[in-house]
């Protein structure tokens, strides 16, 4: 956690991928559709407090929300839904702070906790690799 907060020292945003070296950034991958997935993760975020549903392209599969930190700064989240065939879906989170400082960790934590919530709510549904 202290490397994340280092780390967030000097960049203001996270991103998760198939190639990210910490395993908490991985791509989540469910055993179900996409338009499925899409429903479980707009009713998620519909009813996660502090996050403010900005737009959603379903076509694409982009969902953009924003967080207001307890610092008061706001972080732009994009949450990018793919389908990888009929039956499997990955997930991917993008999260920046406006401003030019620093995030001290709060996009890495951010992610983690969106994570958290679908990993909950899609436990049944979650591929492991």
């Amino acid at each position: 956690m202290l490397k994340r907060i280092l780390i967030g020292l000097i960049r203001s945003h996270d991103t998760t991928g198939e190639k990210a070296k910490d395993p908490a950034l991985k791509t989540r991958n469910y055993k179900l559709s996409r338009d499925q997935v899409w429903d479980e993760v707009v009713s998620m975020f519909k009813k996660m407090k502090g996050y403010k549903l900005l737009h959603e392209v379903k076509n694409v599969g982009e969902i953009v929300l924003e967080k207001r930190t307890i610092t008061g700064r706001i972080q732009d989240i994009t949450v990018t839904i793919i389908s990888i065939n009929p039956v499997k879906t990955s997930v991917d989170i993008y999260s920046a702070s406006r401003g030019s400082l620093g995030d001290l960790g709060s996009n890495y934590r951010t992610i983690l906790e969106i994570y958290n919530q679908l990993d909950k709510k899609l436990a049944a549904y979650k591929d492991s690799y």
